[in-house]
């Protein structure tokens, strides 16, 4: 591969990727799959092998953090390994067989389709468990990394989710942290983010093995996308201090629905009034709410000057009421 491989559009569309997932902390999978598929022409099973590749290099970045910060659970990690290492060998032999048939590209869009309403669904259910959780919370102690782990079903949701991934490479993030939720509902948000990145790092590094001995990995999407994706998650992360992301899911989910409509099949016409519509009145929603807090903004500078003036009207007052005082003394 040489430089001239690189695909500048498709590091473009890896920086935005990037930069949503850094946001609104929303899998990246269930972004660049089926950008790859549907916005640059690359084959269903070369986009899914090529996803699960980048995803591998990609994910120890974001857990090394939270490892230094004591944020995983060690004993969650090991025991969703145990069931995702094998779900996604499994999963991705079950991709090597369906290569081998003639509608190869159609199923695989279907399932990619599918897993696409899953996870939209599950990210749908994550706002509403997540506010479940702070008001438990608020009631009973949020766990950390001494939280107890429910072995048979965490074991089962690692082969679960494993074997999407090695079919679809969707899920590590989006379908894991939501079923955490369900299992562990006191689980503190830190950890559940740490130990879902940390726990996606063997699955995906053993996924991307299986995938490399099929030969579907184009190095030229990896690097492209990686050129994209990296800055762009710090970016996003940066720049989520500053913004709220909760009306950019939003957005991310009208996206979501509109091109999982689309690889199942759907007519053009309906998945693009789906995302332009969507996409009008989140927009709306964000300049609405811009407008309010810019409005608030100014409120408050106002409040704070006219304090101010009020402030040093009475020193100067109390300062000329002092003087006169002892002139007259």
């Amino acid at each position: 591969m040489s430089f001239t491989d690189i695909d500048l559009a498709l590091a473009l569309g890896g920086l935005f990727a990037g930069i949503m997932v850094g946001l609104t902390g929303m899998g990246g999978a269930a972004l660049v799959t089926p950008m790859l598929v549907l916005l640059f022409g690359v084959s269903p099973a070369a986009a899914v092998s090529s996803d699960v590749v980048a995803a591998a290099i990609m994910k120890p970045v974001g857990s090394w953090v939270h490892i230094r910060n004591h944020t995983v659970h060690w004993g969650l990690v090991g025991w969703l390994s145990a069931g995702s290492i094998p779900g996604v060998l499994v999963g991705s032999w079950v991709f090597s067989a369906v290569l081998a048939t003639s509608g190869a590209d159609e199923t695989i869009r279907a399932w990619i389709g599918g897993v696409l309403i899953v996870a939209l669904i599950a990210m749908l259910a994550k706002g509403y468990l997540t506010r479940r959780a702070r008001l438990r919370g608020s009631e009973q102690q949020m766990t950390g990394t001494d939280t107890e782990v429910k072995i048979v079903r965490t074991v089962i949701l690692g082969v679960v989710v494993g074997l999407i991934v090695g079919m679809t490479s969707v899920g590590s993030g989006s379908l894991m942290v939501t079923i955490l939720l369900l299992i562990y509902p006191l689980l503190r948000p830190s950890v559940l983010v740490g130990t879902d990145l940390t726990q996606a790092v063997p699955m995906l590094v053993a996924g991307a093995i299986a995938h490399a001995g099929l030969g579907e990995i184009s190095i030229a999407v990896v690097v492209s996308l990686l050129i994209g994706q990296i800055p762009g998650v710090i970016i996003g992360a940066r720049l989520s201090t500053r913004y709220d992301g909760h009306l950019l899911r939003w957005l991310l989910m009208v996206i979501l629905a509109a091109t999982a409509l689309k690889l199942l099949g759907a007519p053009s016409l309906l998945s693009g009034v789906i995302a332009i519509v969507g996409v009008l009145i989140v927009g709306g929603l964000m300049i609405r709410d811009r407008r309010r807090n810019t409005r608030a903004a100014m409120e408050d500078s106002e409040t704070t000057g006219n304090a101010d003036t009020t402030h040093n009207a009475e020193t100067t007052h109390n300062a000329e009421t002092t003087e006169s005082a002892e002139r007259a003394g």
